[in-house]
């Protein structure tokens, strides 16, 4: 169990060189990922999601009451920037159908749980993280669906009932498992000792994911990887940006504005993946779309909360240097 502790904080520190690394491997040898399709993907995105319910406590969903109006601020910036940004980059930019879909279902899809540990890491709110991530999944159902038939439904078939059942299925039940399991079991040490290994079961399952959309449609990166990728960096990092100003217009304080940018800019494209693969699985370039996201989205939100201590720091040594210059001028 030491070693598997030990493997599972590795991998969730290393997650974007752990998946880099995947799908690399994963175009050279693409039968090794072959299996990852349908109700397999579907399985593995829904362990994702248990370890997710397994972190959540009594007191993560009373933050979501106590906290109505932050709540309310994230959930709306989550449901309206992300959709709306990826609508009109499909526009500007001119994108293929498939690609379109794509960009558009991961900003349909609520907020990722990676944005936790990034917000934890670059002293963001994590309260606050916690109940927009849970707030965003809870809503998703609903939300992601009658968004994807609003802003798509026009240019493509859009099964809303079908991917209202998916989103239950593979986000709802398995968070409530797992947050049931918590409820239950949570003091008990054999069961801490399970949650702590559930991170690297969490990244292994993502990798896998992305490994499996490389095994059936990475011979199309080669002919729009380079539109693929400027789409998901332009949308994700517009994201950011957006939600950071969406914290600074409501007043928010510097943990909450850069927990509100980590939110919004960061989605939960593995659910995009899976839902792209079993729902418009005619157009292979959506659910490649949603696979790049969720190898970029880890590397960005790494590298956003590595700017934010990087200010932070500067920021220090600034007052150091006047508190240093302030004594000399007081010597003089």
């Amino acid at each position: 169990m030491g070693f598997l502790q030990k493997l599972s904080r590795l991998l969730a520190a290393q997650t974007s060189a752990f998946i880099i690394l995947i799908a690399i491997f994963t175009f050279w040898k693409p039968e090794l990922f072959l299996w990852v399709k349908g109700n397999t993907q579907t399985t593995i995105l829904g362990i994702i999601m248990l370890t997710m319910g397994m972190t959540l406590t009594p007191e993560d969903f009373k933050i979501l009451a106590k906290r109505p109006l932050d709540i309310f601020i994230g959930a709306c910036a989550q449901y309206t920037i992300m959709p709306l940004l990826a609508f009109s980059l499909a526009k500007v930019l001119h994108l293929p159908p498939g690609i379109a879909t794509g960009l558009i279902l991961v900003g349909c899809c609520p907020g990722g749980v990676s944005s936790n540990i990034m917000s934890f890491l670059c002293r963001g709110d994590v309260a606050f993280s916690v109940g927009m991530t849970t707030a965003s999944t809870l809503l998703a159902p609903v939300a992601t669906p009658l968004l994807m038939l609003h802003l798509s439904g026009n240019s493509i078939e859009v099964n809303a009932i079908g991917m209202f059942q998916s989103i239950l299925i593979v986000t709802i039940l398995p968070v409530a498992v797992g947050a049931f399991a918590n409820f239950f079991f949570g003091t008990k040490a054999r069961y801490q000792e399970i949650c702590s290994i559930m991170p690297g079961v969490s990244v292994i399952g993502l990798a896998c994911i992305v490994g499996g959309v490389i095994s059936y449609s990475g011979g199309n990166f080669f002919t729009s990887g380079a539109m693929i990728f400027a789409a998901v960096f332009l949308h994700n990092g517009l994201g950011y940006v957006l939600g950071y100003l969406v914290g600074q217009c409501t007043g928010m304080s510097k943990p909450k504005k850069r927990t509100i940018s980590l939110e919004v800019g960061m989605q939960n494209a593995g659910l995009a993946t899976n839902l792209a693969s079993r729902h418009f699985a005619s157009m292979p370039e959506a659910a490649l779309a949603s696979a790049v996201s969720c190898v970029w989205h880890s590397i960005s939100g790494t590298l956003l909360a590595g700017m934010f201590l990087m200010l932070d720091r500067l920021i220090r040594a600034e007052r150091r240097r006047r508190v240093r210059n302030r004594r000399r001028a007081r010597t003089v």
